[in-house]
């Protein structure tokens, strides 16, 4: 039985994440913003939840994330940019989770297998952006990136056997991309907890720092 820890538990992939790893007998602690007030873009909330628990977690999850903020739509061209809009993705989908992983030494183990896994997007993939457009969101998830890389090194200095991945768990059908179903093919998120659990169980300390999509597939960073 693992502990693990999910930041974003009420929304559907996290949702679906605590009820799969349950369901096989893990021990599931859920934090979000319906149920704990936590506010990922506010460095105070964060602190006050995390501070909550003393560990050690086998796995922290954050499944947070957005695509439209404050009726703000992914911006078709760079022409679109607002200051405004472009700070809201960061602040959520790349600030949110760095300030998580803060807090990851000392909520992991230091002596015994972890792993920390964030929710990023393939239209993060500066080798695999072939299209353009959505420049705030790719460019949040960019970020977000590079941060789980930075954290991954300096993770595998004081916990050797950890393994911090973003993860990408391809079109999943929930309130986050209900506006843009009609253009790509979606998974229920039950499904894509179960692929996302699948490529968690499938990792080693050899691939912390990367970058893997829900079939356990490297994407480009």
């Amino acid at each position: 039985m693992a502990r693990v820890l999910i930041i974003g538990a009420s929304g559907g992939v996290g949702a679906a994440l605590a009820e799969v790893l349950a369901a096989r007998g893990d021990a599931v602690t859920g934090l979000s913003r319906r149920d704990a007030g936590l506010d990922l873009t506010d460095e105070a909330s964060v602190t006050q939840a995390l501070n909550r628990f003393e560990g050690p977690f086998d796995w922290v999850l954050v499944t947070t994330g957005a695509l439209e903020i404050d009726g703000a739509a992914p911006e078709k061209t760079i022409r679109d940019i607002s200051q405004k809009a472009m700070m809201d993705q960061f602040a959520l989908n790349a600030v949110g989770p760095a300030l998580v992983l803060r807090h990851a030494a000392r909520l992991l183990p230091r002596k015994t297998s972890s792993i920390f896994a964030a929710l990023s997007a393939r239209v993060g993939s500066i080798g695999d952006n072939k299209i353009g457009g959505w420049i705030s969101y790719r460019s949040a998830k960019a970020a977000l990136n590079q941060i789980v890389h930075t954290a991954a090194i300096e993770l595998s200095r004081s916990h050797r056997e950890n393994i911090c991945v973003a993860l990408h768990p391809g079109t999943v059908a929930t309130s986050f991309t209900e506006n843009y179903l009609a253009r790509h093919p979606a998974v229920p998120p039950q499904e894509a907890a179960q692929n996302l659990v699948a490529v968690l169980d499938g990792l080693s300390p050899v691939d912390t720092g990367k970058f893997f999509d829900w079939a356990g597939k490297p994407v480009p960073w």
